[in-house]
């Protein structure tokens, strides 16, 4: 069992004006703490998935600010204090607010969706 201060968590992605995102996998789980900054939207991250959409369930606690999940269904606002769990086929994102959340998410099903974000990221030049 690992605990884990923001900063023990290795940084797997930084942008200006989106946002950075620092992981660690424990027992075949990805805990993740991210921030994203306002407007941002990742849809074209998941081109080559299903849907387009992320297809990793996630359980998470915002921690500051307002997240956006956009499912097929309709648009799932996360605020700050509030815990979720998202199934997969979502697109994250945020609108006028920053965010800050913690996320838990299964390894494997991570490594699959985070295999076709980097082959996009990289297509784009973000790599």
């Amino acid at each position: 069992m690992g605990a884990y201060s923001p900063e023990d968590l290795p940084m797997v992605f930084e942008q200006r004006g989106v946002g950075w995102v620092r992981q660690a996998t424990e027992h075949g789980v990805v805990i993740e703490l991210s921030h994203f900054e306002p407007g941002v939207r990742l849809d074209e991250l998941f081109h080559g998935l299903p849907d387009d959409r992320c297809q990793c369930p996630h359980s998470g606690y915002v921690l500051e600010g307002e997240f956006v999940y956009r499912t097929a269904e309709g648009e799932i606002t996360l605020r700050a204090g509030q815990a979720y769990h998202i199934p997969p086929g979502h697109l994250p994102g945020t609108r006028d607010q920053a965010c800050t959340l913690i996320e838990f998410s299964p390894a494997g099903a991570m490594a699959e969706t985070l295999a076709v974000v980097e082959r996009n990221m990289a297509a784009a030049g973000a790599a």
